[in-house]
């Protein structure tokens, strides 16, 4: 089970983007890509057979899975991540700091 998931809150702690709050859009492997942040310039190449104009566009690129944690709305800090099993018998993702269920 993995421990940071699509569309969950996270907070950039490492590198340009410090201390941001953003949504995990996609988890490639190790790496995450956090929407509106690790912008890069991407020269793309002209192509009038398939109508792409050319240019230089801002896309986001992938971080290292390491360089984000789990934003807890409830202390307004990042948090660790547990995996337990309710009583139910189902795997939840709960807060270290304080026990409550990730939503």
């Amino acid at each position: 089970m993995m421990k940071i998931r699509q569309n969950d809150e996270v907070i950039v702690i490492v590198g340009k983007d410090k201390g941001s709050i953003g949504t995990v859009t996609k988890v490639i492997g190790a790496k995450v890509i956090v929407e509106g942040y690790n912008l890069a310039k991407k020269h793309i190449r002209p192509n009038p057979q398939e109508g792409i104009q050319g240019g230089i566009e801002e896309k986001e690129m992938p971080m290292s899975i390491s360089n984000v944690a789990i934003y807890n709305p409830t202390t307004k800090k990042a948090d660790r991540i547990g995996i337990r099993v309710n009583d139910k018998g189902v795997k939840e993702r709960f807060f270290k700091s304080n026990g409550e269920t990730v939503v």
